[in-house]
């Protein structure tokens, strides 16, 4: 029978996701000969030529990619030994770490973490904000247990990484100045703004997503100024400068601009949680996802 080298496994897999080999001795803090070294001996212990040269680089041959499919069994299944052997040591308690993007942290993270002091004191979480695609690289990497993201900027439900769980479909409101003619319409659509200044960022998630929806009711927003943080954005509503779509998540404390929901159009963002394969059954895992989906039920 083949002996199989978790280690250098893990390398392997490392590699494919960070495309270079440079890249992958940077993420494992090695050396780029020491990972070459590790990657040369799996060949030989599995008897297959797993890389090739392609120009200055390498890529993966067939057969380390059919190895890679054996491997994310094989950590999934490392990753529920060590989620039994945590909960037989520690029963509830334990350490898990939150990467999430900028609005679910008051919204989600933060009453979640508040409900487990009461029911589950042992249980201890660390959070880091980070967009989706840190979050993600975090949690493959090990730095982090747990990622909230959008569901549209998250690995496909395919990716054999990660077991991913739907929180919450979050509605958009618009913001509106508090003098613009239809705060008080009894009947408002994202078409009825086509011809006002938006506000929203000048890339990312929030772009895209700004842009998605309008493009979806018939028009192309005219981009008037460009802002990141909702603090930002909300000050710049509520001054008269444009108007904005708004997650409910932050929609629900802001104050200065009129909030509306449209009538027609039903634009949302989905939230999702994801964790390593596996690891969900560890018990203080199993804990704050509860807790998160709690957080998540009580959104307006």
């Amino acid at each position: 029978m083949t002996e199989w080298d978790i280690k250098k496994l893990r390398i392997l897999r490392t590699l494919a996701e960070q495309g270079t080999v440079t890249a992958t001795a940077e993420a494992l803090h090695m050396t780029p000969s020491a990972v070459s070294q590790q990657l040369t001996n799996l060949a030989r212990q599995l008897g297959v030529p797993l890389l090739e040269a392609q120009g200055r680089r390498v890529r993966l041959t067939d057969a380390a990619h059919l190895v890679l499919r054996h491997t994310e069994a094989v950590f999934a299944q490392l990753e529920r030994a060590d989620a039994e052997l945590a909960g037989y040591l520690a029963g509830d308690a334990g350490e898990v770490r939150i990467g999430a993007f900028s609005t679910a942290v008051p919204a989600l993270v933060v009453p979640a973490v508040a409900a487990l002091r009461r029911t589950r004191p042992g249980v201890e979480v660390r959070v880091r904000e980070a967009e989706a695609a840190e979050s993600y690289a975090l949690l493959s990497a090990g730095a982090v247990d747990l990622a909230l993201s959008l569901a549209a900027h998250a690995p496909t439900a395919r990716d054999g990484r990660f077991t991913r769980l739907t929180l919450l479909e979050d509605p958009l409101d618009v913001a509106l100045p508090p003098d613009h003619p239809l705060a008080d319409a009894a009947d408002l659509r994202l078409a009825d703004l086509s011809g006002d200044p938006w506000i929203y960022g000048g890339s990312g998630p929030w772009s895209e997503i700004t842009r998605n929806a309008c493009e979806a009711a018939g028009f192309v927003p005219e981009q008037a100024h460009s802002a990141s943080g909702w603090t930002a954005i909300l000050a710049m509503v509520g001054a008269g400068m444009g108007v904005a779509l708004v997650p409910r998540m932050v929609s629900g404390r802001a104050s200065g601009p009129v909030v509306r929901v449209l009538s027609r159009e039903r634009p949302a963002r989905h939230v999702i949680a994801a964790v390593r394969r596996g690891s969900e059954s560890a018990p203080a895992v199993a804990h704050v996802l509860d807790a998160l989906r709690r957080a998540a039920a009580d959104q307006p």
